[in-house]
């Protein structure tokens, strides 16, 4: 059994979440004869952005770009893009122009700390929502972006102060965004050992969204941590009914279901663990859960053949 102890540790940690999406630009723009072909490029390309098609909005908001080479707007809508399709390198560049042509735009360091932390660069995202925060300071997403970097580089404590603060200014309308908060803040809460803590954020985070698959399971991780293996077993199920394909739920279920005595179950569970790992091509997950399906074979095998000596 500690060979299988030793499996619960090495996989069940839970992710962090995504950083808050920044919204389009609002500021107008300067009626100038000479900006008028521009204008009219940057207009479409924004509409196609709002409709999903990145890839078209990118070429109009280039060619606003290229007939007017100071347009900001037009470089930080461009960047929204370039995020969505995940050239996260290309949305730095184009947010760090805009900050070249208007220095107090808090909206190009948001966008570009959310690019730095989506390429594992936590303390340059760090640094950029500390800018946001500098020139707009009642912005929850830049509170809440930087509280996730901090966990990024493991400073769990600095990212629950964040949490708290974009808590203390988020707008109480936006249900999923404070669902989102209150989940990572129980996770670095989780991260400190302070579980009991961590299960009221879960709590929380799944009253404000109860189609949350995240919250679901990382509040069975806290079961687990606690001993309510009964808890646990009920939480990722509901993550799995929300999403079918989470093979981290499949496992931890797994786990669980074994040391509650169900063995076939706890099989069926790492089996399909097994293939979703596969089918994401999670090669170490997939080659440990394998791995442990045999140890627990072999398990029930000896105990059996113990039942018939008898």
């Amino acid at each position: 059994m500690n060979r299988l102890n030793r499996f619960i540790l090495s996989f069940s940690i839970v992710v962090a979440l995504t950083c808050f999406l920044p919204v389009l630009p609002t500021h107008s723009l300067p009626v100038i004869d000479t900006q008028v072909t521009a204008r009219d490029f940057f207009k479409v390309g924004v509409e196609k952005i709002l409709h999903g098609n990145y890839q078209q909005a990118i070429k109009d908001l280039t060619q606003a770009i290229q007939i007017n080479a100071d347009f900001d707007t037009a470089y930080s809508n461009r960047c929204l893009g370039y995020l969505e399709l995940q050239d996260y390198h290309n949305a730095i560049a184009d947010c760090t122009q805009v900050i070249n042509l208007a220095p107090n735009n808090a909206q190009a360091y948001l966008n570009r700390g959310l690019a730095h932390y989506r390429l594992g660069d936590y303390r340059a995202a760090i640094a950029d929502n500390n800018e946001a925060i500098r020139l707009k300071h009642y912005d929850f997403r830049a509170y809440y972006n930087r509280g996730i970097a901090s966990a990024g580089i493991g400073n769990y404590s600095d990212a629950i102060a964040d949490y708290n603060r974009a808590l203390s200014v988020i707008p109480q309308h936006l249900l999923p965004q404070l669902a989102d908060i209150y989940n990572d803040r129980g996770l670095a809460r989780f991260a400190l050992a302070d579980t009991q803590a961590a299960m009221l954020d879960f709590r929380m985070a799944i009253r404000l969204n109860a189609n949350d698959y995240r919250a679901y399971f990382n509040r069975g991780c806290a079961c687990i941590k606690i001993g309510d293996e009964l808890g646990a077993v009920s939480d990722f199920t509901d993550s799995l009914r929300l999403n079918p394909s989470h093979g981290q739920a499949y496992f931890n279920r797994g786990i669980t279901f074994y040391q509650l005595g169900y063995e076939q179950a706890a099989i069926w569970d790492l089996q399909k663990a097994a293939e979703d790992f596969e089918h994401k091509g999670e090669k170490v997950a997939y080659v440990k859960t394998l791995e442990l399906i045999k140890v627990m074979r072999k398990q029930i095998s000896s105990k059996s053949e113990i039942a018939l000596a008898f």
